[in-house]
């Protein structure tokens, strides 16, 4: 299922009408506070958020998100105002898999939507155990352990700690990151990298000294 957090009832049934009509199944949210209720009783395989709603704003409800177990790893589409780059910026540095300015046609809509959910499912059929050191990573059901301890990160996180994993030694630039974790270039922004890599080191503890940072050109995973 895919949740639509829009508070313009109109915007909010054609969004969930077009979904609907390409063969998801989908719900509108009007608030924050339906979305929380909402995931009481159904995770969704997405979330498409705006950032604009009437008790708090869709930035708050990222983050919300992104620090509770139970949802941290839901995909989330930010729906942004049109030219807005400041929110573009803290959108993924928040956590975002990904964002769309309004106004959006659908047809967009539906191909980020499916865009988002490849990237995200393209290996839950693969069970493999990655370790190095004190960490390991079990891609079939994305539990990251350091020295014993879960260890709780947000998708770009994840995504990012496996694409070392798979590649020890291989540094990575920060614009080859965005391409390849964020799927698109991004205007040449690459501070929401130094950004999720900052949070990914923290939450790694001991094994965050393993990400090592190649001055002048990016990081790659190191220094076992």
């Amino acid at each position: 299922m895919i949740i639509c957090v829009e508070d313009e009832q109109n915007i909010c049934e054609l969004e969930v009408y077009t979904l609907q009509s390409v063969g998801f199944e989908a719900k509108g949210c009007g608030s924050g506070k339906e979305l929380f209720s909402e995931l009481e009783n159904n995770v969704p395989q997405l979330i498409l958020l705006d950032i604009m709603l009437p008790d708090e704003d869709g930035l708050s409800i990222l983050r919300r998100l992104r620090s509770d177990a139970r949802y941290a790893n839901i995909p989330v589409i930010m729906a942004t105002a049109k030219g807005m780059e400041f929110d573009k910026v803290k959108g993924l540095d928040a956590g975002a898999d990904d964002y769309i300015a309004k106004p959006f046609g659908m047809l967009e809509m539906v191909s980020r939507v499916r865009a988002v959910l490849r990237r995200c499912n393209n290996d839950k059929s693969q069970e493999q155990l990655l370790t190095y050191g004190e960490l390991s990573v079990n891609t079939a059901s994305h539990t990251v352990v350091v020295a014993g301890e879960n260890i709780v990160l947000t998708l770009k996180e994840y995504e990012l700690l496996k694409k070392f994993l798979y590649n020890p030694g291989i540094v990575f630039s920060r614009d080859k990151l965005l391409l390849e974790i964020w799927g698109y270039e991004f205007s040449g922004e690459t501070r929401t990298v130094d950004v999720h890599i900052r949070t990914l080191r923290q939450k790694l503890g001991v094994a965050g000294e393993y990400i090592e940072t190649i001055r002048g050109v990016g990081y790659r995973l190191s220094g076992k």
